[in-house]
């Protein structure tokens, strides 16, 4: 009986006595169990499992038929026969016949699913899943069995008593780690059961049809007799198990998540599944309170919640933070589970992180925790060094979890506390000796804490103020203006009229006491952050405005008291922008966007696309699109401030964004479009971004200059629909809609400005041109300054088809070069004219003025015109090297160009974060922050000789190869 899966590494046998007996047990046993007792593969798998687990041992005998059924076949066959035979008893059956098909079936798979653990077989992830597969059959079982007798007795009245469970009203859901799929050995099953009222007849009564149905549930579970038992079941994570019966209502249930539910039961719910009963409803269910689980705003209170309840366990079970003695004395009596560094440790973390982020982010929503480890992970939220500790350290742990519950089939997380039991532990987990094992466990239990403490306690004290401010009274204190002034306050008498403000309560944003207590600890560090601001009354002031504005303060106190350094980048943010912080101040969830890691954010694609897994609606899809880019918009200038993004970078990172918002929005409103006028046959609609979207170098406040282009068969004269009309009128309708999401006021301000003078004839011509009207156009009635725009103009969004004639269309009109002569004169009149009719609005408008970034790109354009435009040359520095490689321009003025244009970017990218538009001159702050990121100079003159200098060698070069300006 040799069979390839049995030739495995057995662990040595704990107890070798137990494991000969088991191996004699089976020589005297049948044919086949003599067998197998011969085989040398199948002697070392009894000598594994009777040396170390008498559960398993009194298994192995009593269904030895199993054991050597799987030593024929392998697990997973053994696993698919157990199963069946399970499946093969109908909720027709009598109670005892389904109640007996249960418990053979929990001990053939117990007795399988160890075995493959044991050798190695199945990797963990396998064991689990079989374990939380026989769970969900037995409940299918059991609660189709229970609803067909309380069918036939007249209690409820069922849709179809062949199919039980569908429409029937019942909803059972499994949590924990039933509901990821991830069951222990000895786990208990967590359960929240619901009824739906309307589901049959007499509502009054069911809640005691189904409440004796629930305790039927629980009691065919639950029940021993010598066959053993099913699972023990646990019902108490329902809406307040000590006031409501075992089954609950589903509108009571939603009421109750929508209002009154705690932070630790939308992390119960991250797990929760269906798993037996009415599936669909169930899943209607959790649809239903989606927004209690998974809340769009972050949530970092959530963090110090749940960390609580941590700290509680710890305190109730008596678990100390540190064990003294050697590593055999750590480990002896220790809970693998509850302990310091143990496995509630590393799923706490997981669904911690997973809550404060899940909500902005569906792509987080994994209910297993080595899913949720990978995905945070991914989206920079966890390090992947932790990730990955925290993954090993996570198998370790349950590996040993498994181990402990096979020895005597008891729900334990106790390692043996005796020195002997210990020693056989180790061998069963496969160690030489209890130091092994000491060392192993020791280790990964130890990257646990230090990876928790980053996650929940990796909080400083707060700074202690030289001296107590004293703020009661109505008098200033000597004592506390001294203290403010010592920070760095010149208007004491205001900061002490806002603080008392503040504690008062007299701000909704800290009207609860929890949020005056986070306040009172932070205080000494704001003060410290603000005060380092080279104006810290105003910085103060517009943080104050911020206050002002929010509906509770709970949230944004938390972050700055679990992430001290964000304290200090929003203080030097509202010190420097006063734009910024009007923007934070309206807009406070722009915030969020500081907390993703520094350096380049995820695919903004991908990003907004698992965001947009909860949109229903147009309507959705533009908020949700709104939100994520102020968000991005906001961490954008903040990262141009403190100067980990250099204007290129900027330049493309928002660039990006806004491709992905025109993606997104161009589908969505074109269904829209098509659910209410219907579909135009082998239509499509392409997004065209011309100017600085179409180069890719977007700047904080950038208008988005776009073309929209559509083409249809020719045959196809109207859209098809009960309210059908012409195509051009359904495109033209499909592109004010389109521009209308753009451009849809909301809370943030709307998604962005839109430009679309630049289509061909302007604000005269329709606000969708068709393709072939493009290259009619294009061909014979283009003017210069229109086809110098379309040098910089990309396809953004469309389908493949549409897209690829569009760039098609785009190089056909751009191949073939233009007349010099004209084009350099009517480059020049041009910059002559908007000199004349848009003057700069001073030194610092430095788009318009004289030798400015307006003349760099109107050198590049005119001259690409005059060569011919190459393909990829949007960009103007790469327009210009391109030039230059070509030698349509010389390389000096080449270098010279590409060194002016990103000085000109520089600035006026600088001077939009920190002022605005508009700007006459620089207050101190704004000038500190420019000359900081400035490519010249260190301080604000010798940024302006650079800039004067720079100015006059464009315009000298704009002279040269392009003509006078008048």
């Amino acid at each position: 009986m040799t069979h390839p899966w049995l030739n495995q590494s057995w662990p040595a046998p704990a107890d070798p006595a137990a494991a000969a007996r088991l191996t004699e047990r089976f020589a005297v046993l049948d044919e086949a169990a003599s067998a197998l007792a011969s085989d040398p593969g199948g002697r070392a798998m009894l000598a594994a499992i009777g040396g170390g687990s008498p559960y398993l041992s009194d298994l192995a005998i009593r269904d030895h038929a199993v054991l050597t059924g799987l030593a024929r076949t392998g697990p997973d066959a053994a696993l698919e026969t157990a199963m069946q035979t399970l499946g093969n008893t109908g909720p027709a059956a009598s109670r005892n016949q389904v109640a007996a098909a249960m418990r053979h079936a929990k001990r053939h798979v117990a007795l399988i699913a160890a075995v493959a653990d044991i050798g190695g077989i199945w990797g963990q992830a396998r064991v689990t899943g079989a374990l939380s597969a026989l769970a969900d059959a037995t409940l299918n079982l059991a609660v189709a069995h229970l609803l067909r007798t309380a069918h036939h007795t007249g209690e409820l009245r069922l849709q179809d008593p062949a199919w039980p469970e569908w429409r029937s009203g019942l909803v059972v859901l499994g949590m924990g780690k039933l509901g990821a799929r991830e069951l222990n050995y000895s786990s208990d099953i967590d359960l929240i059961l619901f009824y739906d009222p309307d589901a049959h007849p007499n509502p009054s009564s069911l809640g005691a049809v189904f409440t004796r149905l629930a305790r039927g549930l629980v009691a065919m579970m639950e029940a021993r007799d010598a066959d053993g038992y099913v699972f023990r079941t646990d019902l108490r994570l329902r809406p307040d198990p000590a006031a409501t019966p075992p089954v609950v209502a589903l509108p009571a249930a939603i009421a109750y998540y929508e209002s009154m539910a705690q932070n630790w039961e939308r992390a119960a719910m991250t797990k929760a599944r269906p798993v037996a009963g009415d599936l669909t409803q169930g899943a209607a269910f959790l649809d239903a309170i989606r927004p209690f689980v998974w809340r769009r705003g972050l949530d970092f209170a959530a963090i110090a919640d749940i960390h609580g309840l941590k700290q509680r366990i710890n305190e109730h079970r008596g678990l100390a933070v540190s064990r003294p003695g050697d590593a055999v004395a750590q480990i002896a009596g220790l809970n693998v589970k509850l302990g310091q560094g143990g496995i509630r440790e590393i799923e706490f973390a997981a669904q911690t992180l997973q809550l404060v982020w899940g909500g902005r982010d569906p792509g987080l929503r994994d209910p297993t925790t080595l899913g949720a480890l990978r995905r945070l992970a991914r989206a920079g939220h966890l390090s992947r060094r932790a990730a990955a500790e925290l993954t090993v350290a996570y198998r370790v742990l349950r590996g040993v979890e498994h181990r402990l519950q096979m020895v005597a089939d008891r729900q334990t997380h106790l390692v043996p506390a005796k020195p002997a039991e210990l020693s056989r532990f180790a061998v069963f987990m496969g160690c030489a000796d209890a130091p092994a094992l000491a060392r192993h466990l020791l280790h990964h239990m130890g990257a646990v804490r230090r990876r928790y403490a980053e996650v929940f306690e990796a909080v400083p004290d707060a700074p202690v103020a030289a001296h107590v401010l004293d703020l009661s009274g109505i008098d200033n204190p000597p004592s506390t203006v001294a203290v403010l002034e010592s920070y760095g306050f010149r208007n004491a008498d205001r900061v002490i009229a806002s603080l008392r403000a503040w504690q008062s309560g007299r701000l909704r944003a800290l009207r609860s006491a929890r949020s005056r207590e986070v306040l009172d600890a932070i205080l000494p560090a704001l003060l410290e952050a603000f005060g380092a601001q080279s104006d810290p009354d105003a910085a103060l002031a517009r943080f104050d405005a911020l206050l002002s504005r929010l509906p509770a303060g709970v949230q944004l106190l938390s972050m700055f008291q679990r992430n001290p350094a964000l304290l200090a980048r929003v203080a030097a943010v509202l010190g420097a922008s006063p734009a910024l912080a009007d923007h934070l101040a309206t807009v406070p969830s722009a915030l969020e966007g500081l907390l993703a890691p520094q350096g380049p954010a995820p695919d903004p694609g991908q990003a907004l696309s698992c965001r947009l897994a909860d949109a229903r609606a147009l309507e959705d899809v533009v908020a949700i699109t709104r939100s994520m880019v102020r968000a991005q918009e906001f961490r954008l200038c903040v990262g141009q401030m403190e100067g980990w993004l250099d204007v290129d970078e900027a330049g493309r990172a928002r660039t990006a964004l806004a491709d992905a918002a025109l993606g997104a929005l161009l589908p969505a409103v074109l269904a829209e479009q098509e659910r209410r006028y219907g579909t135009v046959r082998g239509g499509a609609m392409a997004v065209v971004a011309l100017g600085k979207a179409g180069s890719a170098e977007m700047m904080a406040g950038s208008d988005l200059d776009l073309m929209l282009v559509y083409c249809h068969p020719p045959g196809v004269s109207e859209s098809t629909g009960p309210r059908s009309m012409p195509v051009s009128q359904w495109f033209i309708r499909a592109a004010h809609a389109f521009v209308a999401a753009m451009t849809a006021p909301g809370a943030e301000g709307p998604l962005y400005a839109v430009d679309m003078r630049l289509r061909p004839s302007g604000n005269k011509g329709p606000v969708a041109v068709s393709l072939a009207a493009f290259r009619q156009y294009h061909q014979r009635d283009s003017w210069t300054w229109e086809r110098m725009a379309l040098t910089r103009a990309r396809v953004v969004a469309g389908t493949p088809a549409i897209r690829s004639r569009t760039e098609r269309a785009i190089a056909e009109a751009l191949a073939t070069p233009a007349d010099p002569a004209r084009t350099r004169a009517n480059a020049a009149a041009m910059r002559s004219r908007l000199l004349r009719d848009l003057p700069p609005h001073g030194p610092w408008d430095v788009k318009l003025r004289s030798g400015g970034g307006i003349e760099v790109e109107f050198i590049a354009q005119a001259l690409q015109l005059v060569q011919g435009v190459a393909p990829g040359c949007q960009n103007t520095p790469v327009a210009l090297a391109h030039l230059a490689r070509t030698g349509a321009l010389p390389q000096s003025d080449a270098a010279m160009l590409v060194r002016a244009d990103r000085l000109w970017r520089t600035v006026q990218s600088m001077v939009r974060i920190t002022v605005g538009r508009g700007v006459v001159d620089l207050p101190a702050t704004a000038a500190e922050a420019l000359v900081r990121v400035a490519d010249a100079g260190v301080d604000l003159p010798a940024l302006r000789a650079t800039m004067e200098a720079t100015a006059a060698q464009v315009r000298a070069a704009f002279v040269q190869h392009i003509g006078a300006v008048e």
